[in-house]
């Protein structure tokens, strides 16, 4: 009896050894999975980079008053179509009016001054000539008349700036262009401190955007060209995304960068220039422009090769039979499935593809064929 017993403890601690191997080795499997890895080399790879934007008129022109008054009529509504020149709204301005009759009644005296300075002129001339008055009378004339003729100039000079002025009280469009709001209706009181609308002329507009100063330094860097001017004219056209998220058919070009950065956000201004013949694009806008950038000897990776940690991409390099956390820089691809590498990465480095979220750091893997 002994000895049946002394068999069957021997026989559990066989299969308890039995087991426990059998766990280490499924644990050994686990620890080891089997991943699609990838080798990765450099190549050609399209990029594009995004950066919010404002779109202005090409000319956005405030409309204010030059006189004071009361708007009188108003001819035009916000969101027409004006020309140069149309007029938008007039002034009741008694000021201008005023000044305006005063101007004429002033011309009206000095001309009749100069007109009775003529007279003595033309009837003391020809008695000096008889030797009847001295010549000094007529020399006194003469020199009275001319004062008059000056002052019959200077107020007509006086009624012609009366006249403009009073031309002021009709405000016209300085440009073609689209009517912004209206900030006043009839009967309002304006003056030249205040804007009463604005007209912008759409037919083409500009998107601004800003780039830091590293980004500016980086796109031009890529350019061909010796100046700044000459790198702007080789960048290719870019496409410019409306807030609703379409895209908008006409292609534009950046013209300009800023020769400042600004001190506080250390950032510089850029302007795209796209046509609107048909009027689609407002002033006041937003969207977005995509720069398409081409790069050569980048390294391309799946984004799905990657994970986040904090504000850092990372992927598992593999090492021998382990992998590795490896920080990376990246760009997306306008496919919105490919990063390209700036850093982290060489050529011919091994990386994991798959299984990401079942990695960590050390761990061994076994590669598939």
């Amino acid at each position: 009896m002994r000895k049946i017993h002394t068999t069957i403890t021997a026989i559990a601690t066989m299969a308890v050894l039995a087991s426990c191997s059998g766990n280490k080795d499924g644990q050994a499997e686990a620890e080891a999975p089997l991943l699609q890895t990838m080798k990765v080399s450099t190549q050609s790879a399209d990029l594009q980079s995004v950066y919010p934007v404002t779109i202005k008129g090409q000319e956005d022109v405030e409309i204010r008053p030059r006189v004071d008054g009361f708007i009188k009529e108003i001819f035009v509504d916000e969101g027409s179509v004006v020309r140069q020149g149309q007029v938008l709204f007039t002034i009741d301005s008694p000021t201008t009016e005023s000044n305006l009759r005063t101007a004429q009644a002033a011309v009206a005296s000095a001309q009749a001054q100069a007109n009775t300075a003529k007279l003595n002129v033309d009837r003391i001339r020809p008695l000096a000539e008889k030797n009847i008055i001295s010549g000094v009378n007529v020399q006194t004339a003469e020199n009275t008349y001319q004062a008059a003729q000056a002052a019959l100039a200077q107020a007509q000079a006086t009624l012609a700036n009366a006249k403009v002025a009073r031309s002021w009280a009709s405000v016209t469009s300085p440009v073609n262009g689209v009517v912004g709001t209206i900030n006043y209706r009839k009967g309002s009181l304006v003056s030249s401190a205040y804007a009463v609308t604005t007209v912008a002329n759409i037919s083409n507009v500009f998107a601004e955007f800003s780039l830091n100063e590293k980004e500016v330094a980086s796109l031009l860097a890529t350019l061909p060209g010796n100046t700044q001017a000459e790198k702007l004219k080789s960048l290719p056209p870019v496409t410019l995304v409306l807030a609703d998220g379409t895209e908008y058919g006409e292609k534009g070009r950046i013209e300009t960068v800023s020769g400042v950065v600004n001190a506080t956000t250390g950032s510089a201004n850029l302007r795209a220039e796209f046509p609107n013949q048909q009027g689609v694009l407002r002033s006041g806008a937003s969207g977005k422009i995509i720069i398409p950038q081409k790069e050569e000897n980048t390294i391309v990776i799946p984004q799905s090769a990657t994970f986040a940690r904090q504000d850092k991409v990372l992927v598992y390099k593999v090492q021998a039979d382990s992998v590795v956390q490896t920080v990376v820089e990246v760009k997306a691809l306008p496919d919105g499935k490919n990063y390209a590498v700036s850093s982290g990465l060489k050529s011919g480095e091994k990386i994991v593809t798959e299984g990401i979220l079942t990695l960590s750091q050390g761990m061994k893997i076994k590669e598939k064929k």
